[in-house]
């Protein structure tokens, strides 16, 4: 659906450039529907997936490549399918600590004018070629999101994420926001629209600040166990979900990982 490799530089750059044809406008229209389902198709037995939204740019050696690796683990291992954006950095090190334990790893990536190629570490993978189609996808199956630090493109998911589910459009899913120190300038604007009353104070409990993986594993226990008796308690009670051992799920392809520890 997306383009080849090869057709990078034969990006469409005259979508959003002002009215065209209408025979251009329709062509465009019919390409977002063909991604769209072609996105609905592939994922549509995933299962529940966590999502990890945060940088390109840290490599392999860095403390939150090596957190976010530990935390998809955790997730990981009790059967959770992990999503990112199937690039480099956050995204990468989450779908490689899904493949340490056997958990499913998916990503949906996006073509560029400059390079952005898939990680290597993906069982499902997606190609986009509008950043829209590809957040519709990130936010549809998942149930959690844990936003690691990153750039322009993280802020752009995390707050269409809160806009959705303070507005109502997405059920309150719980939101990990990583590390409080990098952080803290943003939550100090939030502070200040809160007391300018642009932002209500409850409006955004959802989202929970976590300084470790160890925190983050507490918090997502907790509120994906409240999720459940939301639900009135179908299905078997969730406290195993992050236990130390794990569970055995359809997902464990190779059961023989799952001693890898977080």
């Amino acid at each position: 659906m997306a383009p080849k490799n090869s057709d990078r530089a034969a990006i469409d750059l005259s979508f959003l450039s002002g009215p065209r044809s209408r025979w251009k406008e329709f062509k465009t229209l019919i390409h977002i529907a063909q991604q769209f389902f072609y996105g609905f198709r592939k994922l549509h037995f995933v299962g529940p997936c966590v999502t990890f939204f945060g940088s390109a740019r840290f490599k392999e050696d860095h403390p939150f490549y090596l957190d976010t690796q530990s935390l998809a683990r955790r997730v990981g291992r009790v059967g959770f399918t992990i999503m990112t954006g199937g690039g480099p950095g956050v995204m990468e090190a989450a779908n490689r600590g899904a493949r340490d334990v056997g958990a499913t790893s998916v990503g949906c990536n996006i073509v560029l004018p400059h390079e952005q190629y898939a990680n290597p570490y993906l069982d499902v993978d997606l190609t986009f070629d509008h950043f829209f189609v590809r957040k519709v996808l990130l936010l549809k199956y998942s149930v959690c999101f844990v936003v690691m630090p990153g750039g322009a493109g993280t802020l752009d998911e995390l707050f269409e994420t809160v806009t959705l589910i303070q507005t109502g459009k997405v059920k309150g899913f719980p939101i990990i926001l990583y590390n409080r120190t990098y952080w803290a300038p943003m939550l100090e604007q939030i502070e200040q629209m809160i007391g300018a009353g642009t932002i209500g104070e409850k409006e955004l409990s959802f989202v929970h600040v976590c300084d470790s993986k160890e925190e983050a594993t507490a918090v997502l226990q907790e509120k994906l166990v409240d999720m459940w008796k939301e639900r009135g308690g179908k299905g078997e009670h969730p406290d195993w979900w992050f236990l130390e051992q794990p569970i055995k799920g359809r997902n464990f392809r190779d059961r023989k990982k799952s001693d890898v520890k977080a």
